[in-house]
């Protein structure tokens, strides 16, 4: 249960550096790669059943790394700022 919770908050803290990249500030890079390398390890779960979640967790996960890099579109930052605060939010219910 609790660790639902803390891969909740790392949902959260994700979702919160795509909007801080929408909005135009630029989060640390330290941050970035904290947020794409654990959505990277979360996504892998994808061996134990849970494809769809774990697609989302991926995708966001390369999408924050090609940020770094790249200035991306504003859609392709929406998407999983919207999608990773439903799962954040949803795992603290």
């Amino acid at each position: 249960m609790v660790l639902v919770k803390i891969l909740g908050g790392i949902d959260l803290l994700s979702a919160i550096v795509f909007l801080l990249l929408i909005f135009g500030m630029t989060p640390f890079l330290q941050l970035i790669l904290f947020c794409a390398g654990i959505l990277f390890l979360k996504g892998l779960m994808i061996f134990t059943g849970e494809i769809p979640l774990s697609i989302i967790d991926i995708f966001s996960s390369v999408i924050l790394i090609l940020s770094i890099f790249f200035v991306l579109q504003p859609l392709f930052l929406w998407i999983p700022a919207f999608l990773l605060m439903a799962k954040g939010i949803v795992s603290f219910m």
